[in-house]
């Protein structure tokens, strides 16, 4: 039996060969691989900064205290999300407000948003869940009518297009992961800012190292503490980055593959692209009212799959009393969602197993 994975990451000799580049320069932090990777990743995004961080958690935690989040403060995020998206906001003593998602895109909807902002409404943290992007224009208008920050979740959705504008650079800020599972990856923990404010990034700058600038490097102007990104992990990032455009295509294809296959089959929805948007498929995840079933006949087969997310955000032991929110549509994902393997290796073939194996469970 075929065994199919959830997902797949890509190592070549180019990889291998920059990697050892690095420790054979013996400069293992704060070089000139991470500057290269930076401005690299900066123009791939259009945006004017990018700033190296140990991962996509960190990302989130010091553009939340560029911005100023404190005690006290709100920030609206969705639930249906990883934590590391609400987390951040607790470690800062401010209060994560949880709102509902739209059922057709998972993502943040505008109007619980505008329901739930108040006169303490500091940020709010929309998520480009799967690799599609939020709703970005409501959004916006939100926060320049009420006068908070916008930072984007942008850790599942590298090159994801909302109205033919790069993720990550439509608001204040952009968060970035680079997890050995996201589309691209520098091999293990690593993340990325970026953001067209020079002053949000020159203090992203120096809270990852320390509160100091490259040039001063005995003067901590701020608080900071170390948030770097390696050597070595840059040269994997920068190699991973040249390939991410192709395997963005070949990711929309599997899923247009998946969703051509299964465009009858039974108590399956399929995940959708908005007219206004460009879906890059971190995930290609499928709901079903019989998720666990399903999950199970598929692993039997062979075939790898995942849950995200089977318990919301604001359902978690460690969000308080937030776990009494009802966030109907978040939770109806929570029960149904299932991924199914997507990566730029899995071929066609593949594709129609893990197709053929759903609609022999649903006979």
């Amino acid at each position: 039996m075929e065994k199919i994975n959830l997902s797949e990451m890509y190592v070549d000799d180019e990889i291998r060969r920059s990697v050892l580049e690095v420790l054979d320069s013996g400069r293992f932090v704060k070089g000139e691989v991470l500057r290269k990777f930076e401005g690299e990743f900066r123009d791939f995004c259009s945006a004017k900064y990018a700033i190296g961080l140990s991962s996509g958690t960190a990302a989130i935690l010091l553009s939340l205290i560029a911005v100023g989040i404190g005690k006290g403060d709100e920030v609206i995020v969705p639930s249906h999300t990883f934590i590391a998206t609400a987390t951040p906001i607790l470690f800062l003593g401010a209060k994560p407000i949880f709102v509902d998602i739209d059922l057709e895109t998972y993502t943040i909807d505008p109007i619980d948003v505008e329901d739930k902002i108040t006169d303490r409404t500091k940020a709010i943290i929309p998520v480009h869940l799967y690799g599609h992007p939020s709703d970005m224009d409501p959004i916006i208008d939100l926060a320049q009518d009420n006068g908070f920050h916008v930072i984007e979740d942008s850790c599942q959705a590298h090159g994801a297009l909302c109205k033919n504008e790069k993720v990550g650079t439509i608001g204040d800020i952009g968060c970035f992961s680079f997890y050995p599972s996201k589309n691209m990856t520098v091999c293990g923990d690593g993340g990325m800012v970026v953001t067209n404010d020079e002053e949000l990034a020159d203090k992203i700058y120096m809270l990852r190292d320390h509160g100091r600038r490259e040039e001063d490097k005995h003067i901590h102007r701020i608080l900071g503490l170390n948030f770097r990104l390696s050597e070595i992990h840059s040269a994997i990032g920068r190699q991973q980055l040249k390939h991410l455009p192709g395997w963005i295509e070949k990711r929309r294809k599997v899923a247009d593959l998946y969703t051509k296959l299964l465009e009858d089959v039974d108590q399956i929805t399929t995940p959708i692209e908005k007219e206004w948007a460009r879906h890059v498929y971190h995930l290609y995840v499928i709901r079903t009212p019989q998720r666990d079933g399903l999950r199970e006949h598929l692993e039997k087969s062979g075939v790898g799959t995942g849950i995200h997310y089977p318990l919301p955000v604001h359902r978690q032991p460690c969000m308080g009393d937030s776990r009494y929110l009802a966030l109907p549509n978040t939770e109806k994902c929570a029960r149904e969602v299932l991924s199914l393997p997507i990566h730029p290796q899995l071929t066609e073939g593949q594709v129609e197993y893990v197709v053929n194996t759903i609609k022999a469970w649903r006979r």
